[in-house]
């Protein structure tokens, strides 16, 4: 099958600072590889045969490092932002996407089965499916509870909440570009409230293994940490022939 992939690697990575002060985010390492370079592998090892990535700041970098793809055996071109774009706003720059393609964010450590979620969004009728994941999120504080006399009922140390978070991958079908404005600052929030407004479904397939997105310096050196004894797992995952 033929599956198209959009990997958006056109940020500043500002809030991954100090690492991305002579580098551009995707080029940074986890392990012995760029994370971006990370994604590309993982996408070629579920069928994935031709990716764009939309470039912006310090695109010349990003497009030296990987060329044509042809080191990996893939096709690989890029979409070029002049200024930023968002999440979406690049996707009308690319004139020859499919019916259906993923969109992910190049800052992604994960063993999501992109192949599973790319062929259950064909098999669906959504225009959007969502990758999620429930993540916990702890307080830094301890919670107070207080009543309406200024008096402590109870006292939570550190609760922890869990949220169901977007990863970051997306599979859209190409009618959902039909809401988005050409040349301008558009990101996935504003398509998926756009969305909610008509009666076109909007699919979330819940992943229950590994992720991260290394976007700030926590969870950066988290995955630096968990890669070594992940290498095997993320590198060369176990695809269904099906």
């Amino acid at each position: 099958m033929f599956r198209r992939a959009v990997v958006l690697a056109g940020g500043k990575g500002t809030r991954l600072r100090p690492y991305t002060v002579t580098m551009p985010k995707p080029l940074v390492p986890v392990g012995d590889y760029p994370i971006l370079e990370i994604v590309i592998k993982q996408l070629i090892a579920y069928g994935f045969d031709h990716i764009t990535v939309a470039v912006g700041h310090q695109a010349d970098i990003i497009r030296s490092y990987f060329g044509d793809g042809s080191k990996w055996g893939v096709k690989i071109d890029y979409s070029i932002e002049n200024e930023p774009l968002g999440t979406v706003g690049p996707l009308k720059l690319i004139p020859d996407l499919p019916e259906n393609f993923l969109l992910m964010n190049g800052d992604i450590l994960t063993n999501l089965n992109f192949g599973e979620l790319f062929d259950n969004h064909a098999r669906s009728r959504n225009i959007l499916t969502i990758a999620s994941y429930l993540r916990k999120e702890t307080s830094r504080y301890g919670v107070l509870s207080v009543n309406d006399q200024g008096h402590l009922d109870g006292f939570k140390e550190k609760p922890s909440t869990s949220l169901e978070v977007g990863m970051g991958v997306y599979i859209v079908n190409k009618k959902a570009l039909d809401y988005v404005p050409s040349g301008e600052l558009y990101g996935f929030d504003r398509l998926a409230r756009d969305i909610l407004n008509t009666s076109l479904p909007i699919g979330v397939q819940r992943h229950t293994g590994y992720w991260l997105d290394i976007g700030v310096p926590e969870d950066y050196q988290k995955a630096v940490d968990d890669f070594d004894s992940m290498k095997n797992e993320l590198l060369m995952p176990k695809v269904s022939s099906h």
